[in-house]
């Protein structure tokens, strides 16, 4: 098999341009814009440590072919030809995964899940005379069929867990934000782990936390457990190449970063859920944490990075919404002048009543809510809006 893979790294549309920051700096090749998606080519080592390293995609898939695929008939004799034994073991658990095909008609999603994974079990008959099993609900290898006006890509998942699933978090906040959503945030505001930090609204802790990530250039996929990744049941998995890419990673943690970075929040409780957080994503003693409003905040540093995802909540009524976003918009002019600041705020929000001009507003879905993260330069002098 070639050393170079061509791979297909999946993200929301409106942070593709952070997933397009990360791998320019991974320094993979051929680097394509897709669909909520970027493809790029890599060779064996870039592979390994897209995994580990890469913070803002969802999924990773592995492009095996890109076949013709106007009938039935014909996706059947294309996924036929690929040598599946070659890619994973008889004895593992298979389901396939269909993206982008209709329920209904000749080639609808059913129909090419039927003859995706038909194909493959004749294959393995042929070739071993024996066919792995098909768990649709847990299968050890996911193949996924992604369908194109009349052109099917099959590809083998590579990531297995949605790459937003860390393992670092604490459950118990009412709306956390996921970990690759935080990761593009910080990216999109020009964070890049060398300024001081501040979350004064932290929540769950997951935008300081990424924040802590990155300044100690900890991978973010580094405490995922062995057999967790997809690729690890892919039959050229070359395990001591992804143990030196680990221990590489490892050895290029910083133990100690330059910059403060500061989680707060007014709940006492949410302090210590993103303290015990921090702990297990092991950054925290590289972080400080305080229980206080956003209105009493204070700068660490004379100049940094302010992210914070703002609380919104429509039992809250609307002139009380407006009065907290009016001190927030009078917190930041008058304490954090020489400081850039981020907030993902909802649309449906009084965000208006923040009232400083912003030099960047970007589109941003939160789950199925859609937001913008509004981004202000705070010079001295900056006025409101």
């Amino acid at each position: 098999m070639s050393n170079e893979r061509r791979l297909v790294a999946t993200c929301p549309e409106e942070t593709k341009d952070a997933l397009l920051q990360e791998l320019v700096a991974l320094g993979v090749r051929d680097i394509e814009p897709l669909f909520r998606a970027v493809a790029f080519t890599a060779d064996e080592r870039q592979f390994y440590e897209a995994h580990l390293k890469l913070r803002t995609p969802s999924s990773i898939l592995r492009v095996l072919k890109v076949v013709a695929a106007k009938t039935p008939v014909m996706l059947y004799s294309q996924a036929q030809r690929i040598n599946w034994p070659s890619l994973f073991d008889a004895q593992h658990s298979f389901k396939v995964e269909v993206v982008g095909a209709d329920q209904r008609g000749p080639l609808g999603s059913k129909a090419v899940l039927t003859q995706v994974r038909e194909a493959i079990r004749e294959v393995f008959q042929f070739k071993l005379g024996k066919v792995p099993k098909v768990d649709a609900d847990d299968g050890r290898v996911t193949v996924v069929a992604f369908m194109d006006k009349g052109r099917c890509t099959l590809g083998l998942d590579t990531t297995g867990k949605s790459l937003h699933k860390r393992g670092y978090r604490e459950s118990g906040h009412p709306a956390p934000i996921k970990e690759t959503l935080a990761a593009s945030l910080l990216v999109l505001a020009g964070y890049d782990g060398t300024q001081a930090f501040m979350d004064p609204m932290c929540g769950s802790g997951t935008i300081a936390i990424e924040a802590a990530l990155m300044a100690v250039k900890r991978p973010p996929l580094l405490l995922r457990k062995k057999g967790d990744f997809a690729f690890e049941w892919h039959k050229d998995f070359n395990r001591g190449l992804w143990r030196e890419v680990q221990e590489s990673a490892r050895a290029a943690i910083v133990e100690q970063c330059a910059m403060p970075l500061v989680a707060s929040d007014v709940e006492a409780k949410y302090v210590a859920m993103t303290q015990k957080s921090a702990l297990t994503a092991r950054v925290e003693r590289n972080m400080t944490f305080a229980t206080q409003r956003m209105q009493d905040a204070t700068p660490p540093a004379a100049t940094g990075l302010l992210v914070s995802n703002l609380p919104y909540d429509e039992r809250l009524s609307e002139s009380n919404l407006r009065q907290l976003y009016e001190e927030i918009g009078d917190t930041l002019k008058q304490r954090f002048s020489g400081w850039r600041a981020a907030l993902l705020v909802v649309d449906a929000s009084p965000h208006k009543f923040i009232g400083l001009k912003t030099t960047q507003r970007i589109p941003i879905l939160n789950g199925n809510i859609p937001c913008k993260l509004l981004v202000f330069d705070l010079y001295a002098g900056s006025k409101r809006a």
